[in-house]
């Protein structure tokens, strides 16, 4: 594995959540403020308003000048895309959802997760029509693209095979009870972690945060951690890859504690 690995980027999902107000953000910071004084502490948020609508080119703008150079936004995509039937119809609406305002992002627009139904199953050609339809540049600025599945029927290495085809991620649920697929596919690493617990004061105990951030190091120098069962063959080659990790849901009070503990691991 030769070669400075991949930039890990660490956040959660949103930032606006009330029971944050006093145990994440301070007492009395203005709401305004609350996605600034997010991204001065965490590396990347996973947007989900993106999924339910359209958002303001406006507040795309606004989000990217609110957060740090380095600072990237991960969107979910729309759910008129994904919670359809047929997947290769959705050329008009994968049109409009990139030209709706999301490209004001600029540099600071990370993968787009495309997230599907549990009931939504693997049926090879419609998949990969959709594949198709997905814009690798916009505007002159290249899209990453990674796949939330949640149903079995993906467990197949021939989905593994079609992402690999197109560079699409599949995106690994830790620590849950959702459709768990690790094989890395595309040249990042998008993985969301679900397990932290209010008991926790930084969401896990310091033997699960260590083990995350050695995952999330071993993903970026280019390796797959023991760890993970895979379905397809292992990918050609060891090349470092940013890895894009989300702490959501579980007990979500603590998650900007666990992101925080996590970067603090990961950083130089």
């Amino acid at each position: 594995m030769a070669g400075k690995p991949g930039r890990i980027h660490i956040g959660v999902g949103g930032w606006v959540f009330e029971p944050w107000r006093g145990s994440f953000y301070p007492d009395g910071l203005s709401q305004k403020r609350e996605l600034a004084y997010a991204a001065e502490r965490l590396t990347s948020i996973e947007v989900n308003g993106t999924y339910y609508g359209s958002q303001k080119p406006e507040s795309f703008a606004r989000w990217r000048e609110e957060t740090p150079d380095d600072f990237v936004f991960a969107l979910k995509g729309s759910r008129y895309i994904t919670n359809r039937r047929v997947l290769a119809e959705a050329a008009p609406s994968i049109e409009k959802f990139f030209t709706g305002g999301v490209m004001e992002l600029k540099k600071k627009l990370g993968p787009i997760n495309w997230q599907f139904m549990p009931t939504k199953r693997f049926d090879p050609a419609d998949f990969e029509a959709f594949l198709k339809l997905l814009p690798t540049r916009v505007e002159g600025q290249a899209i990453r693209h990674a796949v939330e599945v949640r149903h079995d029927s993906f467990r197949s290495p021939d989905f593994i095979a079609l992402l690999r085809q197109y560079k699409v991620a599949a995106i690994i649920a830790g620590d849950s009870n959702y459709t768990q697929i690790a094989d890395v596919t595309a040249p990042f690493v998008y993985v969301r972690i679900m397990g932290t617990s209010e008991d926790e004061a930084k969401g896990y105990s310091d033997a699960g945060l260590d083990r995350w951030a050695q995952n999330a190091r071993d993903w970026a120098a280019g390796g797959t951690p023991s760890a993970f069962e895979t379905i397809g063959p292992a990918p050609i080659g060891s090349e470092r890859r940013d890895v894009f990790l989300y702490v959501i849901s579980g007990g979500k009070v603590r998650n900007p504690a666990a992101a925080m503990a996590l970067i603090s691991r990961v950083s130089p």
